[in-house]
């Protein structure tokens, strides 16, 4: 039957249509322009391919953390005779200190090559900056930027081993107590050691002093550099001095907790917990050639060697220090 007949049929002969379909709805006053065919083949082919790319990538995800975590409580993992643990540091540790590294301090490294590829080296730092992040965010420097990705074994203060929970921590993390033996025994076995001989004295002093090294004390680790015939890398980092700026230091209160010092900073203890938060300074950490002692392993024992190369460290490192803020006018610029 024909539109026309099926009209006729019915009461008043009443105008029949056939429904229309609906416009496109108007974009800003436009009509959308229709995709074509073979937009839509490949929008299509697009979505069939990435997906299956991104399920892959939080499966293998999953089953790595769930991989992680039956190794961790089936003890199946290894740890050398310091403690430290090479799994737990590169699944644990590292991913949430890259968050600082990277997004927060925005870090840039600079000689790199100076790092010996292979075989111990001693790296010699600046300290600053009332916690100790500049030894943390050395580590992830060297662990990222070194073409051989090597770990760098810290020594730390007996403060650190001395805390519940932070000593087992340290040491999982590669650290261990700063004595010429252990230095020794890490160099011996062709490890990274990193070494800040300004100590406390460093990382507590007041912003006013900021970038003026302190005393060196004896030059242990210079000794230890010297025994085991290991090259000495001067290392100086810029950014520290300005995420805790200490203001005053509160000795009576300090003395009564144990601690080295106590800070008062624009943000701590002022805003409690919050105040914990390192502002976002900008940072730049410059390896500088390295010093050989190979040829003087014999004058060990010699204070007047061991102080002469402590203070060529120094003065090394105190220069870079200059150059560096030269190149960062700005503290916290990009």
């Amino acid at each position: 039957m024909s539109q026309d007949e099926f009209r006729d049929m019915l009461p008043g002969h009443a105008e029949f249509r056939l429904p229309e379909p609906p416009a496109p709805k108007k974009l800003n006053g436009r009509r959308p322009i229709p995709e074509k065919p073979d937009e839509q083949v490949a929008k299509l082919e697009s979505t069939a391919e990435h997906e299956p790319v991104t399920l892959d990538v939080w499966d293998r995800r999953v089953a790595d953390g769930l991989a992680f975590l039956r190794r961790r409580l089936a003890g199946a993992y290894e740890v050398d005779e310091f403690g430290f643990d090479p799994e737990l540091t590169e699944a644990v540790f590292h991913p949430m200190l890259r968050v600082l590294y990277r997004d927060w301090f925005r870090t840039e490294v600079f000689g790199i090559e100076n790092v010996p590829s292979e075989g111990p080296g001693l790296v010699v730092g600046n300290h600053s900056g009332t916690l100790a992040l500049d030894a943390l965010m050395l580590t992830v420097a060297l662990r990222d930027s070194h073409p051989r990705r090597r770990h760098l074994r810290l020594l730390g203060a007996d403060l650190v081993f001395r805390v519940p929970g932070m000593s087992e921590l340290a040491r999982a993390a590669g650290a261990t107590v700063a004595c010429n033996p252990d230095a020794e025994r890490l160099m011996t076995n062709g490890q990274l050691v990193g070494v800040f001989p300004e100590g406390f004295k460093g990382i507590g002093k007041k912003f006013s002093e900021r970038y003026k090294l302190q005393r060196f004390g004896r030059g242990g680790f210079v000794s230890a550099a010297l025994r085991t015939g290991t090259p000495i890398v001067p290392v100086a980092i810029v950014g520290a001095e300005e995420i805790y700026p200490i203001l005053a230091d509160l000795k009576p209160l300090a003395r009564l907790l144990g601690v080295p010092y106590f800070p008062v900073t624009p943000t701590f203890p002022w805003l409690g917990p919050l105040g914990l938060i390192p502002l976002p300074s900008k940072w730049m950490i410059q390896f500088c050639p390295p010093i050989p002692t190979a040829h003087l392993t014999e004058y060990a024992d010699d204070p007047l060697v061991v102080y002469n190369l402590a203070d060529q460290v120094r003065e090394t490192i105190q220069a870079t220090l200059h150059e560096l803020l030269q190149k960062r006018p700005d503290p916290f610029g990009r």
